[in-house]
């Protein structure tokens, strides 16, 4: 499974000024994860802390928090980790499903995607049920 580097744009509460920093794409990774002095410069501050296994099984917990971020010109907020000084930022899976993104091994991009929802179905005599991709529908 090959790895590319992408340039992520990040932005504090105000959205007064976007850092560009060199993401790693890591579709194994859940979150975002950025250094801690890069957010607190941008002014973004946790609201809460989360533990998170690492790939040799340890435990460790982060602070957690929400900015914006910019990616192919568009805009959104997203969630954040606050990590260690040397630690590589990583573009995690919920930044690339909030902005429609899949990954594009072969050619190193990342490319729009289809959001995938569960819909409602009308009810049924004797009550509703939810159907759609989940189940089969």
């Amino acid at each position: 499974m090959g790895t590319f580097t992408i340039p992520l744009e990040v932005a504090g509460p105000e959205r007064r000024h976007y850092e560009t920093i060199d993401a790693l794409v890591d579709s194994g990774a859940t979150y975002t994860v950025l250094p801690a002095s890069v957010l607190e410069r941008l002014g973004v501050v946790p609201h809460s802390s989360r533990r998170f296994v690492l790939a040799d099984g340890s435990r460790v917990e982060r602070g957690f928090g929400r900015t914006w971020m910019r990616l192919d010109g568009r805009e959104d907020l997203s969630p954040v980790v606050f990590w260690d000084e040397s630690a590589r930022p990583l573009l995690g899976a919920v930044t690339l499903e909030i902005f429609s993104l899949g990954i594009d091994l072969v050619n190193g991009r990342l490319m729009p995607v289809d959001a995938l929802m569960l819909r409602a179905a009308e009810p049924e005599q004797g009550g509703g049920e939810l159907r759609g991709a989940a189940h089969g529908h």
